[in-house]
């Protein structure tokens, strides 16, 4: 795809970053004679990230070791889950650096590179789900006002233009500042969860709903999110976030 010279005049005084250096893109990029879109990341960065492929949890998309007897991953053979099932596109440690930059330090402009790795990686297979509604993870109203954004519904817009999809950012409401969850232990998480969220609708239209977040680790967010759809009548509740841990 080629440039607007607009977009070619912003990128030369604001030039993007490597979503995993975060060293400087070079503005523009010149083919057969034409000024042809920059890339979103830097060419020697790409192998330093894993995707999730290959055998994975059936339930959440954890990556399961090659000699691992279940199609399930531990978690999601000892607990219940209200999610119907879960999607991933990056292996967490290759990419939390990353993560972190994009959810703290105002690196939104990673998510170009976010989307377009999410819609080559499963593109096909969400759009083959029958989602009709794409519901970002909320945060607490006075949380987002001092960061200045929420990362999940940043990267919800993106994947939103990607599938094609659209993005319902206030259907579901964060209702309780809680605890940060890094420094919970699993049942912490689930208690800590309890009555923060909230369906603005009484009774909700879609029946098949697509959440995303950042980071799955145990799913006690996106379990508090889909047992509260499916009170008020979503049949199905899928989630999709940038990354994923490997399971124990």
């Amino acid at each position: 795809m080629t440039y607007r010279i607009s977009d070619a005049v912003l990128d030369l005084f604001y030039p993007a970053r490597c979503p995993v250096c975060d060293g400087v893109i070079g503005a523009v990029k010149m083919s057969a004679g034409r000024i042809k879109r920059r890339p979103l990341i830097h060419r020697q960065c790409r192998d330093k990230i894993r995707f999730i492929q290959g055998a994975r949890c059936l339930k959440c998309s954890k990556p399961l070791a090659i000699d691992h007897e279940s199609e399930y991953c531990s978690d999601c053979m000892s607990s219940r889950h209200f999610f119907t099932r879960g999607f991933s596109v990056f292996s967490y440690r290759s990419i939390s650096g990353s993560i972190y930059r994009f959810k703290y330090m105002g690196r939104r402009e990673y998510v170009r590179f976010y989307a377009a790795a999410t819609e080559r990686l499963l593109g096909e297979k969400l759009r083959s789900l029958g989602v009709e509604a794409i519901v970002p993870v909320p945060m607490f109203r006075d949380k987002e006002m001092i960061r200045g954004y929420n990362q999940a519904a940043v990267y919800a817009q993106a994947v939103s233009a990607k599938l094609g999809i659209p993005v319902y950012p206030d259907l579901i409401r964060r209702v309780r500042n809680t605890v940060p969850m890094k420094e919970l232990d699993a049942a912490g998480r689930r208690n800590n969860l309890k009555k923060a969220f909230n369906v603005t609708q009484n009774d909700v239209k879609f029946k098949c709903i697509l959440v995303i977040d950042d980071i799955y680790t145990t799913g006690s967010t996106i379990d508090e999110i889909a047992h509260e759809l499916l009170m008020a009548g979503v049949k199905k509740v899928y989630f999709l976030t940038l990354s994923i841990g490997q399971t124990t």
